[in-house]
């Protein structure tokens, strides 16, 4: 399966995506994450500690001959029109995270407007940096973009420090000591859940049970 991150905004948690998904998918079959941002955030994160899985660039991808079981793609932010043409069609899936405020929202309507004029379907929404109750900001976002019909995931991500320190230290958030961590690989492993679900539900039946009893 290929799951490639893309968005026409930076500061949304694209990275942090790509590095937590890739980190779930390698718990359920060999994974690598292929850093095709020219600010190489992926390959920083991965060069400052140790990540469960290989990091790539485009040109070692290409040399790459060992077969993987996913693939997950951290894409250039703010790419051009041709590119997320190019991105959406070799993917299966193209996870566009956003932070629920106005000028991202912007951004977002740009990336949605744009896949449908290239009839993109297979395309799904993540909410990140969703700040703590009493806020209902993420509710409301929510709210607005199922009323307009977008695929949009379940589940949240949190905004959560262990998050930056998770990237400081070059390790998923899950190894990272902070009181919160586990909330945030909690949240990325309940989207990784979606993700095998509405494309691999083959693979439901090989999970654990009570990790598929989360759905």
């Amino acid at each position: 399966m290929i799951i490639t991150v893309a968005s026409f905004k930076g500061g949304v948690g694209k990275t942090t995506t790509a590095v937590h998904l890739a980190a779930y998918l390698q718990g359920q079959a060999e994974t690598v994450l292929i850093d095709a941002d020219p600010n190489r955030s992926a390959l920083g994160w991965a060069s400052r500690g140790e990540l469960p899985y290989p990091v790539l660039d485009q040109w070692q991808a290409e040399q790459q001959l060992r077969p993987y079981s996913h693939m997950v793609i951290d894409t250039p932010a703010r790419p051009t029109a041709a590119d997320l043409t190019a991105l959406a069609a070799s993917c299966d899936l193209l996870v566009l995270p956003t932070t629920p405020d106005v000028l991202a929202l912007d951004a977002l309507v740009l990336t949605v407007d744009f896949l449908r004029s290239s009839a993109v379907s297979h395309y799904q929404i993540l909410l990140t940096a969703v700040p703590p109750k009493p806020s209902r900001a993420a509710a409301e976002v929510r709210a607005v973009l199922v009323d307009a019909g977008l695929p949009l995931f379940d589940q949240d991500i949190r905004r959560l420090a262990a998050f930056q320190k998770a990237a400081l230290e070059g390790v998923p958030v899950y190894e990272v000591k902070d009181p919160r961590a586990e909330l945030g690989w909690q949240d990325y492993g309940a989207v990784g859940l979606e993700i095998l679900a509405a494309n691999r539900p083959d693979r439901l039946a090989e999970l654990p049970q009570n990790e598929s009893e989360n759905l």
